[in-house]
């Protein structure tokens, strides 16, 4: 349920401080720093993978946890309500830097601190959804990196074309109310009458809805799934995936656990790349730079991943040329 969420405190201090050696008590004269974390998920595959790089990459950048920085991770980010009170909890232990993941949660606690710094990590076109102003000076309180162009949806419909030639028609799958949809969407529209595809947006809440919106679409020939980021497609993955089995939909997905479980194929970003990029902003922040100095940064790594198992339960067959670019072919 969105409702549920789960808060953590990580740190290494223990004791008293009367019990401590000596150089540990002057060591104290160092300000401990506090970093908020507004997670997705816990449930998520990579999720504790992106609070580790993060960590690890902080305590390279000369942040200890047993001496100058605490972190406090809350985890169970889903719709905006929910969100919005994570956010809410968070911001009143007034941390020294909130770390996003997500559109929803960047746009819920930028709403919620005018002054807090806010570092967000997998905002889709932040400039198209009103997070900055621009991405060479985002202004305000609020920085960090961009995961997909709102114009990347086109490449997620070229790849899913290159595996299936028959495809007409796509189906959007993602969170409804998604901030990131009207723009995925228009990316794909502008494409309909070079690729032949006319695309129905998704917006669906929890399982039931998955599984009627992607049942309703099936019943007409032709089709496949381009399933968007966002906690849907987290939350039910495994449901997702087998509805495009059941219904021998092709599908292409964000991110490469789909393919691992499954999924036919998945193009995206390496996200714990940018959660250790992402540190290097926490670590300029917290020396002093203000977030409106920063420049909103791309991801520079992407990977292609297919499931050739799946494919071949598909009836299809993957190009030599696609076959050649894939970062990962799944047997």
């Amino acid at each position: 349920m969105f409702g549920m969420r789960r808060r953590e405190f990580i740190t290494l201090l223990g004791g008293a401080a009367a019990a401590w050696p000596l150089a540990a008590q002057a060591q104290q004269a160092e300000r401990m720093r506090k970093v908020g974390l507004l997670m997705g998920r816990e449930s998520d595959p990579d999720a504790r993978g992106h609070v580790k790089a993060l960590r690890q990459r902080l305590g390279e950048l000369g942040w200890s946890e047993d001496r100058n920085i605490r972190f406090d991770v809350v985890w169970g980010a889903g719709d905006a309500d929910h969100v919005r009170a994570d956010a809410a909890e968070l911001i009143r232990e007034s941390p020294d830097v909130i770390v996003t993941t997500g559109p929803v949660p960047t746009t819920e606690a930028g709403k919620a601190t005018p002054a807090i710094p806010i570092v967000f990590v997998q905002v889709p076109d932040p400039v198209d959804l009103g997070i900055v102003a621009s991405l060479a000076r985002p202004g305000r309180n609020i920085t960090g990196f961009t995961h997909f162009e709102l114009a990347f949806a086109g490449k997620w419909l070229e790849t899913l074309k290159d595996m299936a030639p028959q495809t007409r028609r796509v189906l959007l799958v993602t969170l409804a109310g998604h901030p990131a949809l009207p723009g995925f969407l228009r990316s794909i529209t502008a494409l309909e009458s070079s690729s032949g595809v006319k695309a129905t947006p998704a917006g669906v809440r929890h399982a039931a809805e998955v599984e009627r919106a992607i049942d309703d679409f099936a019943r007409e020939p032709n089709g496949g799934l381009i399933v968007l980021p966002s906690q849907i497609a987290t939350n039910h993955q495994e449901l997702i995936i087998a509805l495009a089995a059941r219904h021998r939909l092709p599908a292409i997905y964000p991110w490469r656990y789909f393919p691992e479980s499954g999924g036919l194929s998945s193009y995206g970003i390496d996200t714990v790349d940018m959660f250790r990029r992402a540190a290097s902003y926490v670590d300029r922040i917290l020396r002093g730079e203000k977030p409106a100095d920063l420049p909103v940064q791309a991801p520079t790594k992407f990977k292609l991943a297919l499931n050739l198992k799946t494919a071949k339960g598909l009836g299809l067959s993957i190009p030599t040329a696609l076959l050649s670019t894939a970062d990962e072919v799944i047997e």
